[in-house]
Parts: structure tokens; C-alpha cells; sequence
């Protein structure tokens, strides 16, 4: 049965641009019908502009407390390595309740942003000296309670951290918060699942690295999550550091994605994060499993990780995504500038993220990074679409970026043209209103949460 209706002038549809759009869902927030050409209704609403929400493939919610403040000399050469040490300081802190405040402020930031949903990779998991809390999920279910009260969908990945580096090193001792044996990781995500199912999250699950799960652990962690679900996504991060590579070549003879695809059943279900330092070889092999590629260009650009090849795994037909990471920027359309502002750099050439069919750079990247977020998230949000969430945005046809352009244009003028204010008017995520100009039920709320959970935490360092 329908429930609601709401009809576009324009609408940003899987094979582009469409006019006079009515898109119909139902009470469970499911898109029924897509109908381009359609005469407008006599009732119902009447947009100007809409895109489909955008699926967040990557995001550590607490590191939003630490934004911006990591920007100082720390070492000789600053590096991820020395970024990481700071991070770490952080993570030590953070208490169950300071985690639901800033997860629900970045919750809100992004449905303001255009992210109707976000894979949470969850690793701070225990009480600040390793000991696990009472109820191990206590910090699991501060996010499910931020997504909740916020709106925004939620595929959650709880990370299985063992190790401090390649060949089973022992962990540090700022890593003790994040440590899981393999029956302690499963026992915790048995315990998770009813808990998303209730909520309409996804549970996923998260071997942190290479680095951090040792062979045998991956091994047996996958296979006892495929048994329980079997399309459960699976995200890793991967080949992100050059040193990264380096020390797995040390370790194995092989680089991290070659390990990873001769060692793991790789498949459409996994999300790799980053996989920024591959070789040729690696690109063909990786796109031709099936898996995401989780691109962070803001972070990665923040951290100095290197640049990702999208040519060339664009020419292997690879599927990507995506996300906001460390959420020192929370922004769908400053992730997709940043993406192809890397490639300009790197190539000495322009409008790198033209596909076939989609001359428009921002608009391919768009739909793209829609697809392939959809795909790691393990939830129903390909786009306006027959079947799938009813999580929509709707662009501003006043705001100074995309006024008067026609159609094609727009997203261009979103994307490239805003300088960094929002073309966002509303958002809807499973066919409810979350966002009219700002999150309409907990912006300032969320906020005040947010400034007093930061305030807490350097009274505390």
C-alpha cells in the first residue's frame, strides 16, 4: 500500500537525469514506483530538485571529537604513524555516553550533509584499562542509539583488533580499549544482531588490518559470520601506508590486497578501505572479485596516505564508494571534489571522473559512489529505485550553486561550484522527513551535546 508521494520536476535516476518524477513508497519506507513523465498529481508534494540519498561506506564516529586538532607538528616527519599516536590519546578517553554525543551530532551533520546512511567501524570497544564493560556491547549500542534517535540507516561493523602489527606483535598498550580474541568478537556479535534487526541496521563485521588479525583469526572469523549471515559485509582496511605494504612484503613476500586475494574469499560482500598502494596486477585481481573499494579522499588527503589510481580501476569496471573516515570533513559532495581533485594532481589532466554515458564528472562520480555505497553497506539504498529505501535528497533550485542550471548541470554546480555552502534543502531517509535546512528534530540539541562531550574530554587530558 502506498503511503506517500512525492513528485520531482527533476530527479537524479540510476540512468540520469528524468523530469516530471513521481516516486511512491510505502508505510515500511520502501520506493513502490518510480514514474518518470508522470502528470503531477493533484495533491501530494511538489519538489524542484531531488538525488538519492548517499550511502557513508566509512566512518569512526568518536574521531569526530578530535577534528581539526591533530593539524600541529608531532614529529620530525608527521606521518599516519604519528597522526595515529594522537588518535589513540583520544580513544583512550571516551566514555559510552561521550560516544552516543558525538555519534549523534556527526549523525545529524552528515543526514545535513546528503548521507542518509553510514557503515560505523566500531573498534573502541572496552573500558579505558582493556577490562570489558558489563555488558560488552554497551559501547555498540551508544551508536545504535545515535543512528536511532537521529534517523540515518546503519550498517554497523564491530572490529576485531588482536594484534599490534604484522606476525602476531603484541599490542601497545593505547590499543587495549579495541582487543577481541576471535570467541569474544563473536560472542559480542551474536549478541548485536536482534539488536540491529529491531532497528532496520545492518550487522556487518570489521577485521581491522592485516596487520591487526592475524591468518588463522580472519580465517575463522569470516567463516563463523558467513555461517550466521551470509551476505554479512565484510570491511577491512588495507594497503593504505606504504609502510603498510613494506611490512606485510617483509612479513609474507607478498603485498597486503595480493595476501589478501590469495589467502581470503574475497567477494561482492567485502568493503576494501583505502587499498590505495596498489600495483597493476592488484587493481585487475581486487575488481575482479566483485568488492568495493572504500575511497576517504578527505582523510586520505588529511593523513598524506598517497593517491588512488580511479583510472585504472575504473578500466577493470571496479566498484567503489565513498566515506567520510575520520570525519575531519563531513561532506558527500567535498569527498567526491577531493576524489577528483586528486586524480587533476596526480594525472596533470582534468574531468578524470567522466563515465560512459555520464560526461557530467559529477554526476558520474555521484551515482557511482550511490552504487557502490549501497553495495558495502549490505542495505537496500542503490538509489531511486523500485525496492529500494526511500532515503532522498532534496537540492535547493535557489541556492547560489545550482539556480536556474538545467538538469545536467546541477549536480556539477552542487559538487564544484558551492564553495563549501549546502545546496541541501531536505532529507528523507525510509520515507521520513530527517532534515529541513538543518536536522528539524535534534540539531541544536545534538549540538550543545556535542560542545559539552568536547569540553568533558580536554577537562579530563
Amino acid at each position: 500500500m502506498i503511503s506517500k508521494q512525492l513528485f520531482a520536476q527533476q530527479a537524479l535516476l540510476a540512468t540520469g537525469w528524468r523530469q516530471n518524477v513521481l516516486i511512491e513508497w510505502d508505510e515500511n519506507g520502501v520506493i513502490q514506483r518510480v514514474t518518470p513523465d508522470a502528470a503531477r498529481p493533484a495533491d501530494g508534494e511538489v519538489v524542484a530538485c531531488i538525488i538519492p540519498g548517499m550511502p557513508n561506506l566509512h566512518s569512526h564516529a568518536f574521531q569526530r571529537a578530535f577534528a581539526g586538532l591533530t593539524e600541529y607538528r608531532h614529529a620530525q616527519q608527521d606521518s599516519f604513524w604519528s597522526w595515529r599516536n594522537l588518535m589513540y590519546a583520544f580513544a583512550a578517553r571516551i566514555t559510552p555516553e561521550q560516544m552516543e554525543r558525538v555519534a549523534t551530532w556527526l549523525y545529524a551533520e552528515m543526514l545535513e550533509a546528503g548521507y542518509t546512511s553510514v557503515c560505523e567501524f566500531h573498534y573502541v570497544h572496552h573500558q579505558p584499562d582493556g577490562a570489558p564493560y558489563a555488558d560488552p556491547a554497551l559501547m555498540c549500542r551508544s551508536l545504535l542509539n545515535a543512528a536511532r534517535n537521529t534517523g540515518i540507516g546503519l550498517t554497523l561493523l564491530p572490529v576485531c583488533y588482536q594484534n599490534g602489527g604484522f606476525g602476531g606483535q603484541p599490542p601497545v598498550a593505547l590499543q587495549k580499549r579495541f582487543i577481541h580474541s576471535t570467541p569474544q568478537i563473536l560472542a559480542l556479535w551474536e549478541t548485536l544482531l536482534p539488536l540491529c534487526r529491531k532497528q532496520h541496521a545492518r550487522l556487518g563485521i570489521a577485521p581491522h588490518s592485516l596487520r591487526a588479525v592475524d591468518p588463522q583469526n580472519l580465517a575463522d572469523l569470516v567463516e563463523a559470520v558467513r555461517r550466521m549471515d551470509a551476505t554479512a559485509p565484510v570491511h577491512i582496511h588495507i594497503a593504505e601506508q606504504l609502510k603498510e605494504v613494506e611490512d606485510c612484503v617483509a612479513w609474507s613476500g607478498q603485498r597486503p590486497v595480493e595476501w589478501l586475494l590469495d589467502h581470503a574469499q574475497v567477494d561482492a560482500h567485502w568493503c576494501l578501505i583505502h587499498a590505495t598502494h596498489m600495483n597493476e596486477r592488484e587493481y585487475q585481481q581486487a575488481a575482479a572479485t566483485g568488492a568495493v573499494v572504500g575511497l576517504c579522499p578527505t582523510t586520505e588527503g588529511n593523513l598524506g596516505d598517497g593517491t588512488f589510481d580511479y583510472p585504472l580501476w575504473h578500466k577493470h569496471q571496479g566498484r567503489w564508494g565513498i566515506g567520510s573516515d575520520s570525519n575531519s570533513v563531513v561532506s558527500a559532495a567535498e569527498e567526491l571534489l577531493m576524489l577528483e581533485y586528486s586524480q587533476r594532481f596526480h594525472l596533470r589532466q582534468r574531468n578524470i571522473g567522466a563515465g560512459d554515458g555520464f560526461p557530467e564528472v559529477a554526476t558520474a562520480l555521484y551515482l557511482g559512489a550511490v552504487s557502490g555505497g549501497a553495495q558495502a553497506s549490505g542495505r537496500q539504498v542503490d538509489g531511486i529505485a523500485v525496492g529500494q529505501s526511500a532515503d532522498v535528497v532534496e537540492l535547493d533550485d535557489t541556492h547560489h550553486a545550482i539556480a536556474s542550471l538545467p538538469s545536467e548541470k546541477v549536480l556539477s554546480g552542487h559538487v564544484f561550484g558551492s564553495s563549501r555552502t549546502s545546496a541541501i534543502r531536505r532529507v528523507w531517509t525510509r520515507g521520513q522527513l530527517r532534515v529541513k535546512d538543518t536536522h528539524h528534530l535534534l540539531h541544536d540539541q545534538a549540538l550543545a551535546g556535542f560542545i559539552e562531550m568536547r569540553k568533558e574530554l580536554f577537562n579530563a587530558g
